[in-house]
């Protein structure tokens, strides 16, 4: 599956649009909280810890609409665009979603 930010894949033409694939991953606060509370390796303001989890979270919403795109029998997501967003209570979850528009090139 070949998954892109833009609307056409240069020297590959659209051959079929099959509509509009998703995928969304929600991070719990608890799993926020614990990584706050153990992070041992900042440096610089940055942390490796919770830049993991963001980084499986995005593989994560990716791979789902990949999925939904090779279940409508794509081979391919055009104008893929990520999302992330605080949710809950007192933002006690971040959702990220990933979207873009299933194709067979």
């Amino acid at each position: 599956m070949f998954s892109t930010t833009t609307n056409a894949v240069e020297g590959r033409p659209v051959r079929e649009y099959l509509g509009i694939v998703t995928g969304e991953v929600i991070v719990g606060a608890n799993l926020f909280r614990d990584l706050f509370a153990s992070i041992t390796d900042i440096v610089g303001g940055r942390s490796g810890k919770y830049e993991d989890v963001l980084a499986r979270a995005r593989k994560e919403a990716l791979s789902e609409m990949e999925g939904e795109a090779a279940r409508l029998g794509g081979n391919a997501v055009i104008g893929v665009d990520l999302d992330y967003e605080v949710i809950g209570q007192n933002g006690s979850m971040l959702m990220v979603s990933a979207s873009g528009t299933a194709v067979i090139l």
